[in-house]
């Protein structure tokens, strides 16, 4: 199945299922609780989200400082964006997906799936490549323009 097509019906799906919880949630405890719980979700996850993207900004300034690749913290990044605009979307089952794009442990296996699947190119720890010469070796140089 194409992502085109899995987007298409995530954008068809979502809303039915958000539509369904709403509704049994809202029978069992009540119209004004479900409000304040679907509010309070969201102010959790604002602040949970701020938190854990200062982590991971740290955590990226501190592998450039050590001059390593900051792979991980890369692809965290886009999945903490994703996880926001998820759980600022009113609803249950999007909070559920928000939340646990905000859980360390399972960004860092997503992540890691991302990168072992090679997904994003990166090779001996940098995502350029160095092409070897054709006997093997690197010929590195300067260069002047001598106008």
């Amino acid at each position: 199945m194409k992502i085109v097509q899995i987007i298409f019906l995530f954008f068809l799906i979502v809303p039915f299922v958000e539509i369904y919880l709403l509704l049994q949630i809202g029978g069992v405890v009540g119209v004004f609780p479900t409000v304040l719980l679907v509010v309070f979700t969201a102010v959790l996850g604002a602040w949970l989200l701020r938190q854990q993207g200062f982590s991971t900004w740290q955590r990226f300034q501190a592998s450039v400082a050590k001059g390593t690749v900051p792979a991980y913290e890369m692809i965290e990044g886009p999945i903490l964006l994703v996880g926001g605009a998820l759980l600022l979307t009113p609803g249950f089952f999007t909070d559920a997906l928000g939340f646990a794009c905000l859980i360390p442990q399972m960004r860092r296996k997503f992540a890691k799936y991302v990168i072992e699947n090679h997904l994003i190119n990166i090779q001996n720890g940098s995502p350029f490549k160095k092409t070897p010469s054709e006997n093997g070796h690197v010929i590195e140089g300067e260069f002047k323009k001598d106008d």
